[in-house]
């Protein structure tokens, strides 16, 4: 049994806080905005440090699946790392980016992410992957009855808009990915941060949306068994994306210090129990208590979502 403990939407914050002459002139003031009237309320760091050690604990392996940053600063990458780097002592830990690791064009272009995170990404069969700003994708980790498939939907935007992007040529690459013999013949767990969904509205879908999720799910068409597993949406929910082999389980998981009354969005982390033999056994989720001090065990009902 392989158990995979999932954690999205950290957005740590320096602890130093932000210095205003880092956010002026520059998409991040609307972050930073964002921050000061609602986000400080509302993401606990004791929250965030309660979630990650019981994640770490609970499983053979963490997966992140992005914005764990909020302004994509120096000092927030580097107490990222940090985090990560302490839950590292009692598990695997493996990273994606969000919309939120990648805040501007300039951070795209030095290559800032993989910078720091490049220690969580670092995949098994490196000669499928591409040379991309965000790093080195598609990436996988072959982890007994599973492949670990990484992907990078993070791209810098404009201000008021978080929509993700895979593109052409690392869709053409998690192609070759899923063909591989050592990748066929193991369960998927793809890592991505956006939803694989389209939005209700074309706009909403390219404000904050995937938006080649189509082209993405066309990829996973022939699979008959898998995980997909992303964020962005800080909300628990979990979607059955029926394909003509079988199906895949869709699951998001909420942000991971996310103080709020609903236990769908409450801070916490998603579990993923794994068979031998590759079966998913078991989808449920750990809910963090008011208190800090304690979880309870939510199970992640499906919903039907055909391709």
């Amino acid at each position: 049994m392989l158990r995979i403990a999932h954690v999205s939407d950290l957005h740590v914050l320096a602890p130093a806080g932000v210095a205003l002459r880092g956010v002026l002139f520059n998409k991040r003031m609307t972050g930073y905005a964002n921050l000061v009237m609602k986000r400080a309320r509302v993401y606990r760091r004791d929250y965030l440090h309660s979630v990650l050690a019981a994640a770490a604990s609970a499983a053979d392996h963490l997966v992140v699946t992005g914005d764990i940053t909020n302004l994509s600063l120096e000092n927030e990458y580097e107490e990222a790392v940090r985090l990560l780097e302490d839950a590292a002592r009692a598990t695997e830990v493996t990273v994606v980016p969000g919309n939120h690791d990648i805040y501007l064009p300039a951070i795209h272009r030095e290559r800032r992410f993989p910078h720091h995170f490049a220690g969580f990404m670092e995949g098994d069969l490196p000669a499928l992957a591409l040379d991309l700003p965000a790093g080195r994708f598609p990436f996988v980790k072959l982890r007994g009855p599973v492949a670990i498939i990484g992907l990078t939907s993070a791209v810098p935007r404009p201000p008021f808009v978080s929509a993700g992007h895979l593109g052409a040529e690392q869709l053409a690459a998690l192609e070759q990915v899923l063909r591989d013999p050592e990748v066929a013949r193991r369960t998927p767990v793809v890592l991505i941060h956006h939803s694989p969904f389209d939005s209700r509205f074309r706009l909403e879908q390219l404000r904050g949306g995937l938006v080649d999720a189509s082209a993405l799910r066309a990829r996973l068409e022939p699979l008959a068994r898998g995980l997909v597993l992303y964020g962005h949406l800080h909300v628990r929910r979990r979607t059955r994306l029926a394909t003509p082999a079988g199906g895949l389980d869709v699951v998001c998981a909420t942000a991971a210090a996310l103080d709020h009354p609903d236990l769908r969005v409450r801070a916490g982390f998603n579990l993923y129990e794994i068979d031998d033999d590759g079966r998913v056994a078991s989808i449920a989720a750990r809910v963090l208590d008011a208190s800090a001090t304690g979880f309870t065990h939510q199970v992640l009902a499906a919903t039907s979502e055909s391709a």
